[in-house]
């Protein structure tokens, strides 16, 4: 569908997942990036994700749409997916779906006035699971 319909993918996960592995063809922006700084507010918020188990704490990317611009047009038709790929559907624990990077970053688009985004339910591990067309930065 994607190479027959026109579409590209936009990985909106972190460069470091996108080099590793993704969709053949697909583009690279993250809608969320690691902490970047240092400051005493950056290194609090370092430590608060620590407790929580998590090490690589992230935070928006405010460069995140000028990054798509530099690669798409406002006419592209664009597939945006990340990892998880979330739902609008509601479901019995999720009254309103689950929350996702490619749906903030679906939402983001449209907001900028792209007109033909649509999101990958399921994400990048459906993708992966299916066996489609993958690449990495060795041999992109």
């Amino acid at each position: 569908m994607v190479k027959e319909d026109g579409f590209i993918v936009l990985d909106v996960r972190p460069e470091g997942d996108f080099k590793e592995i993704h969709p053949e063809g697909a583009v690279n922006a993250q809608v969320y990036r690691l902490i970047k700084e240092w400051t005493a507010w950056d290194i609090a918020r370092r430590a608060a994700f620590a407790f929580f188990g998590i090490f690589q704490g992230t935070e928006e990317n405010p460069e995140f749409l000028n990054d798509v611009r530099s690669q798409l047009d406002k006419d592209s038709r664009i597939i945006v997916a990340c990892a998880a790929g979330g739902t609008m559907k509601p479901s019995a624990n999720l009254a309103d779906g689950q929350q996702s990077r490619s749906l903030i970053a679906a939402y983001l688009l449209k907001l900028d006035g792209y007109k033909n985004v649509v999101h990958l339910e399921g994400g990048l591990r459906s993708w992966f699971n299916e066996d489609l067309p993958t690449s990495s930065s060795e041999t992109s």
